[in-house]
């Protein structure tokens, strides 16, 4: 059997970065089986469903490198084959038209807080002149309804512990109960994994399953991921949106390592390659317990995709002004060990294009003793040969002449070059910028 598994976001907002784990574990697992990924967007909440969410639900998915096949589906055009199930089901003897008026529910509701609502109308009846009836399940009455999860095990409840629920409003429209079991159905989804605030979800739509005699999914409900405190992941614990990350310079790479981590291992391995990933992905070593969400781990994780990225790759990332490409390429391979982030590469290579205006510790470096010795190495520099071995040569022959030591003049040339003191070593920043650019600074920090 084909294995066939779904992403089901709601356009309501960007894209949580729990969600894209949850559909990076759907698209793992499909393309680890030679499967098929499909995507559906569920719209059904016109008042908040948005075309520039749909817009970025797409675009950052693409963006992490998650291909669906087919076209997307949009679950409110399907509403027609919602209802029709629902009258189905009503010919069937599996569901009524249930004529209960709102305040008499909600008189129920007040009456009996705990108990579960069944509907006089169950049983039939005549209906009310012009009422617009909902359509409810006719849930059974006894035995239980069992949930085999991968994750979980085996779960079971009591039916009596069910209501009948609404599967058709009385606007005719679906629930969304309703319309997630007819289209995972009508989709051919084998594997339905999502998060755990779904797993009670699952005993309800388990009973429409039986009342078509329709096959259900396997199902997986993975933890949520929770913030490094241990509390509901929040905006205080970082960005949530993926596209959020994607203006912070994080790799999308580096963002599926890190999401595949959390909650799914393979062994020690901490960095994991999308090749891998597929090669290695199954259900197995899903982890029952949530996961805490590290800023600082992801970060790491980050700089080690920088680092061991193509420097040609990289610079094309950065977008860095036309011409200066032999200045990018040179400084890169020093510049990216110090870079978690590609803005934060982008920040320090700043200096490549433009003078830049000293910072608080460059400020200090540049003191009057600082700009002494910068004045006092100059001539020498304009004699040297302007090769990385010449000039580390030439500035090392001044501090054994000077009896200064290399911070001392090291610090201020530095902060002179490139208007910061945590920056590569001076002689290879000033092969990059060039002899001309390199003694222009110097005189004009002087």
């Amino acid at each position: 059997m084909t294995i066939i598994t779904r992403f089901a976001p709601s356009p309501t907002g960007y894209l949580h970065i729990g969600s894209a784990r949850t559909a990076l574990f759907s698209w793992l697992y499909a393309r680890a089986n030679g499967g098929k990924f499909l995507l559906r967007v569920e719209d059904t909440d016109r008042e908040r469903s948005t075309q520039p969410a749909i817009d970025a639900i797409f675009s950052s998915m693409k963006w992490l490198g998650m291909d669906w096949d087919g076209e997307a589906i949009m679950q409110f055009a399907r509403a027609n084959r919602h209802a029709e199930v629902a009258h189905q089901m009503v010919a069937a003897g599996k569901a009524y038209p249930c004529y209960t008026s709102a305040e008499e529910l909600a008189a129920f509701r007040a009456a009996n807080q705990h108990a579960k609502y069944r509907s006089p109308w169950r049983e039939g009846g005549t209906p009310p002149a012009g009422a617009k009836p909902v359509i409810r399940l006719k849930a059974p009455l006894t035995g239980e309804t069992i949930v085999e999860d991968k994750v979980k095990g085996r779960v079971s409840v009591q039916n009596a512990e069910m209501d009948d629920m609404v599967l058709l409003r009385s606007d005719n429209t679906p629930t969304y109960m309703l319309a997630v079991v007819v289209d995972d159905h009508d989709m051919g989804v084998t594997d339905v994994i999502r998060g755990d605030d779904h797993f009670t979800n699952t005993f309800r739509q388990l009973q429409i399953y039986d009342a078509m005699g329709w096959i259900a999914p396997n199902f997986c409900h993975i933890p949520m991921i929770l913030g490094a405190d241990g509390a509901k992941l929040s905006k205080r614990h970082g960005a949530l949106g993926v596209g959020e990350y994607e203006k912070m310079g994080f790799l999308p790479e580096a963002i599926c390592n890190y999401l595949l981590r959390l909650g799914w291992s393979h062994g020690d391995d901490e960095v994991i390659s999308q090749q891998q990933a597929i090669e290695w992905f199954n259900l197995d070593h899903l982890s029952a317990s949530p996961a805490r969400f590290d800023m600082d781990k992801l970060k790491s994780v980050n700089a080690h995709y920088i680092r061991t990225m193509d420097e040609k790759k990289l610079a094309a990332m950065l977008n860095f002004p036309a011409g200066m490409e032999n200045r990018v390429q040179s400084m890169l391979p020093h510049l990216k060990e110090r870079a978690d982030t590609l803005v934060e590469l982008a920040a320090s290579a700043a200096f490549l294009f433009a003078q830049q205006n000293p910072d608080e510790k460059a400020l200090t470096a540049l003191s009057e003793i600082g700009k002494g010795h910068i004045k006092a190495l100059l001539p020498k520099l304009e004699a040297t040969n302007w090769a990385a071995a010449d000039l580390e040569t030439c500035i090392k022959a001044y501090i054994t002449e000077s009896g200064a030591k290399f911070p001392v003049v090291g610090m201020p040339v530095r902060a002179a070059l490139t208007g910061t003191t945590n920056a590569p070593a001076v002689h290879e920043i000033m092969v990059a910028l060039g002899k001309t650019e390199t003694i222009a600074r110097l005189k004009a920090v002087l």
